[in-house]
């Protein structure tokens, strides 16, 4: 509408300009080269504004064919550089398909018809490393370094191959390079948070933590939790060398992270040796409230040297009372109560978790408790029988490793705050994240990992290894020889009887009779709370006392 309104405008500004010039005749005459032209004003008007047409239609003319190379010249690149996006498109379509044939083919035609573009580089480097080959990959990394635009981009890729082939020192160069140019970088921060936790630097750990944090490349809750978990290191390392130190993390870190385990055991036990027993306990309980742990409960226990065993049965009475029907806390009171020879009391603890299926642990308590009571290593062993096939307790488990002691970073992974207190799987496996890559190209990645596992190939040694019994042999206890029977009670003896509790002592059967039988009820169960074990008679010779020994002393007995 604008525009029609226009048109009339300049029509009407037109007509206007030719009815004045009509009103006003005059004569217009021209001498040039003995020539003479006389013609009226409008006549000369007219035939001003044809020349200047005329003159502005052959400008246009001689332009045209001064400008036919140019255009042809500009219409030969503009098809070029189609046919290279084309290509490039098509090429990451390939790379997507998991095609390094149709990738590389498209990745030297994008190269043909685009040149150094930095779509046909990336195309390239991502065709090479689907292809496998590492050396034009890099070669398309450092292409990259010389444009700003894919500087960033390069040195990602540049990184990523080091950290491949292992060469760690480079990694973190191109990692710190990254970082200069580009602070608010996730993967080059989340790189040299990686490479200080691996080092053990963990001040430089920290403010690379606090960094991301302050970029908002991590959630605050993460970021308060990682700095609780470094504290925790720092102290753990500094305890022995800087105590003061180590103090001083350990509380921080229980001010940022209350359910940090480690660091309110540690912080828990140095104030007890230094004598502040009130804020110790406080710590303690204020932790075993959001999380019970073994060791808090034993930090909690011996926050008074030289405290009597009723003194810490109290102690652990509180406890417990502070997470009722907690299985930790029924532990905690029930060792306690045997170590105050407080038997009664100890078995009415166990009794809920043995009638839901003991654990490991309970195992050895009643083990413990049926030596300290009776003395009947028929019991003894027993409770050792079954502790083999009881369920297993919580430990601490990273990336499918278990360990008995709390680490701040995975030896198998390396990831940060990796390990979690939970009952371990009973298939454990490796579940360490795969390596990132510029468009997510994983096809090496197990490799690194496996090198990253060389150094912890098996639980540490300190954790106690249990082997499962074999199915075509009996449990330990059922190898022992019986003792002789009068004829009256051979034919109870031949009848198997199933254990649920030690209560009287059933009479053992012979070791001959039918163990693949025997092997094979203990296999069909699916939760092992009734144990076809026979007892051993209660006068073991030496070397089946010497067993026992071993046995017990495979398992950390709380205590």
């Amino acid at each position: 509408m604008v525009r029609v309104l226009l048109y009339l405008l300049v029509f009407a500004c037109l007509a206007v300009g030719a009815v004045w010039l009509a009103d006003r005749p005059g004569d217009v005459s021209i001498l040039w080269q003995g020539y003479r032209i006389e013609t009226s004003v409008a006549i000369a008007a007219i035939g001003v504004v044809v020349l200047a047409m005329l003159a502005m239609l052959a400008w246009a003319l001689a332009r045209f064919v001064l400008g036919l190379p140019s255009a042809f010249s500009f219409a030969s690149r503009a098809r070029r550089r189609a046919r290279g996006f084309e290509a490039v498109s098509r090429g990451m379509v390939a790379i997507g398909a998991g095609d390094p044939i149709a990738a590389g083919r498209h990745a030297v035609d994008a190269r043909r018809f685009s040149g150094n573009e930095p779509l046909t580089l990336l195309l390239e480097a991502q065709a090479a490393q689907l292809s496998g080959d590492r050396g034009r990959a890099e070669a398309a990394f450092k292409t990259m370094l010389d444009k700003p635009e894919t500087r960033v981009l390069g040195l990602r890729g540049l990184f990523v191959e080091a950290r491949r082939r292992g060469d760690m020192t480079a990694a973190r160069a191109f990692a710190d390079d990254a970082v200069r140019r580009s602070p608010s970088l996730a993967w080059a921060n989340d790189a040299l948070l990686d490479f200080h936790t691996s080092a053990g630097d963990w001040q430089a750990a920290r403010t690379a933590v606090e960094r991301r944090a302050a970029l908002r490349l991590a959630e605050k809750a993460e970021a308060k939790r990682q700095r609780a978990v470094l504290l925790a290191a720092e102290a753990l390392q500094a305890r022995d060398g800087e105590p003061e130190k180590a103090l001083a993390a350990a509380l921080e870190a229980t001010k940022l992270a209350p359910s940090l385990t480690p660091a309110a055991v540690l912080a828990g036990r140095m104030l007890a040796e230094r004598g502040d027993i009130r804020k110790a306990s406080k710590i303690l309980e204020a932790a075993w409230k959001e999380v019970s742990h073994p060791d808090i409960a034993a930090a909690y226990l011996d926050v008074r040297s030289g405290d009597s065993a009723q003194d810490r049965l109290n102690r652990a009475t509180t406890l417990a009372k502070l997470r009722p029907a907690d299985p930790e806390g029924v532990l905690a009171l029930a060792g306690a109560a045997i170590h105050a020879r407080d038997f009664a009391k100890a078995r009415t603890t166990l009794k809920p978790l043995l009638a839901g299926g003991a654990s490991v642990r309970a195992c050895l308590l009643m083990a413990e408790l049926e030596e300290a009571e009776h003395g009947a290593a028929g019991r003894v062993r027993e409770w050792l029988a079954r502790a083999t096939r009881a369920p297993r307790d919580a430990a601490w488990v990273a990336d499918g490793l278990v360990s008995d002691q709390w680490l701040p970073v995975s030896p198998i992974s390396g990831r940060l705050d990796a390990f979690v207190w939970t009952v371990p799987p009973a298939t454990l496996g490796s579940h360490a994240p795969a390596l990132d890559d510029v468009l997510a190209d994983l096809d090496d990645s197990a490799p690194l990992i496996e090198a990253r596992a060389e150094t912890v190939t098996t639980a540490p040694a300190s954790i106690p290894a249990m082997p499962p019994p074999k199915p075509s042999e009996p449990p330990p206890a059922a190898i022992v020889e019986p003792a002789p029977k009068p004829p009256e009670e051979a034919k109870s003896a031949a009848e198997p009887k199933p254990v649920v509790e030690p209560k009287p002592v059933v009479e053992p059967k012979p070791a001959a009779a039918k163990p693949e039988a025997a092997s094979a009820k203990g296999e069909a169960r699916a939760t092992p709370v009734i144990f076809p074990v026979s007892h051993a008679p209660d006068d073991p010779g030496p070397e089946d006392a010497q067993i026992l020994e071993e046995k017990k002393a495979k398992f950390r007995i709380f205590g």
